[in-house]
This record gives C-alpha cells, structure tokens and sequence, in this order.
C-alpha cells in the first residue's frame, strides 16, 4: 500500500516551518476529515492562510491539493473496509505477498516513523509511578492491553486493566485525574465506547497514549502520544503484531527507566511467590 499521509508527516513535521506544523497537527486532530475539506475551510480551522495549505501539501510531495484529497479519501475507504469487504478483494489470491514478508515490513514501516523522542516521552510519562496506569484495548486487541498490564504491574505500582462492560469503565472515571496516563489500543473499525472513555479521561486530565492503526483512530484528537502502526496485510483480517512489539518494547524500556524500583519489585514478588 502507498505511504499513508499521516506518515509522511511524522517523517516531515520536525522540518516543516511554523504554520505548516499547525496546519499537520489541526489534520492529525481530526484525520482525515480535515483534509478533505476545501483548502478554505482547512486553513480557516487550522488559523493558517489557503497558500500556507498549500505549500503543506506539496511538501508532502502531493502535486496539487486534489492529489491530496484523493490519498486522504483511499485511507477513509479503508478505514470502513470490513472483513468481509477485504476477504473479497482479489489481491487476496494467489498473487498476493506472502502473510510474513507483509507482517515483517509492517514492523518495518512502524518504527521507520516512530521518532526516539516520542519514545522517549512515553517511557518518562509511565514513569511517573506518583500516578496510575489504566489500559484498555478493542475487541481484537484488549490481549494487547491485558498482555502490557500484566508486565507493568510487575515493575510499577498503579497499574489497572480495564475491562468487562462500558458502564464498569466509566465507573473507574473517577479514579483518574491529572497525573494518571490511560493506554488505549483501537484499530479499524474503531470502537465508539473506546473514544467515549478516551474523550472522558481527557477532560479529566488523564494523558491518554493511544495504540492505533496507519489510518488513526478518532481517539487521536484525545491523545498526547499516538503510536500509529502499520496493520494491513493480505488477509481478510489486520495483523496487531506491530502494536505487540512495540507495546513489549515500552515494557523494556521502561523496565530499565525504573531501574532500582522494578529491580526491587521483582524481587518482592518472587518473595511473595515462593511463601
């Protein structure tokens, strides 16, 4: 598949001048909608002038702003394709790339655009062990979620998977305030209660880290950090196995950022095991 446009600009965002950044965050909020408004309404929202969409757009190496809305209208069809829809395409036949040499540059293609300080940033955020971790995923990648809360309960304090029906999360609302981070997986097609608990946990202050898919969940606009992974591969359903390594990747990360505490932890804990 082509290089998604919210990839290019994580490539690019670093170098982009002042009102091009502001216009690629504004999109980023609210992708890709806000793209495939006019270039008047674009800049209007983004507070930017029509040229300075424009000079945005070829920067990212469309030709014209037509080329542009037609990428960002590729991604809103694949973003509402089923698996039904996608068992059904016929690059899923013979022909099609191996499932393996698809996963693999899905890795590839997820760490090509994640930045080190962005990394970074996450690690020091779950750091904070002052503040509790919540995590939750969708109904194909809460074992993610469960699988990451697991390892962090484990190294810090805090840590709490949310689960079972929406109106028990909601509950735990009430838990969460200003310093407490809420991790949330969502890949298309992406989940309406997800976004609810994201929006809630935001206007409480929570800092929301979202684990999403190439063409971004709508939980996006809610969240501090985005980790967007490549997904698609040739079969009726979406490959999580960029998610997973990168969610293994915090652990150890963060495992070493808390160095003497998760050191400590673990040794408490296998106390306790063997009592």
């Amino acid at each position: 598949m082509n290089i998604g446009v919210a990839e290019l600009i994580a490539e690019r965002i670093d170098s982009l001048p002042a009102g091009e950044r502001r216009a690629a965050q504004v999109l980023i909020a609210n992708y890709p909608v806000t793209g495939l408004k006019t270039v008047a309404e674009f800049s209007a929202q983004a507070g930017v002038s029509p040229p300075t969409i424009l000079r945005f757009v070829a920067r990212l190496g469309f030709h014209n702003y037509a080329d542009f809305q037609a990428r960002l209208q590729d991604e809103l069809a694949a973003q509402l394709q089923s698996p039904l829809s996608r068992a059904t395409q016929p690059n899923l036949g013979a022909k099609a790339p191996p499932f393996l040499s698809a996963a693999i540059q899905n890795l590839h293609e997820t760490y090509r655009h994640l930045s080190e300080a962005q990394l970074t940033a996450i690690v020091r955020t779950l750091s904070n062990t002052k503040g509790k971790v919540f995590l939750i995923g969708g109904r194909f990648t809460d074992p993610i979620a469960a699988y990451m809360a697991a390892h962090m309960a484990i190294i810090r304090p805090g840590v709490l998977r949310l689960s079972g029906q929406e109106s028990n999360w909601r509950d735990r609302l009430l838990d969460m305030g200003k310093s407490d981070v809420v991790i949330i997986f969502d890949i298309r097609r992406y989940q309406d209660s997800l976004l609810r608990l994201a929006e809630a946990a935001h206007k409480r202050g929570s800092q929301v880290v979202l684990f999403t898919d190439q063409w971004l969940s709508p939980i996006t606009r809610f969240s501090r950090h985005v980790i967007a992974g490549r997904t698609a591969v040739p079969s009726a359903w979406d490959s999580s196995a960029s998610l997973f390594v990168v969610a293994e990747m915090l652990i150890a990360e963060l495992t070493r950022a808390l160095d003497d505490e998760s050191a400590h932890r673990i040794r408490e804990m296998e106390k306790l095991r063997g009592s």
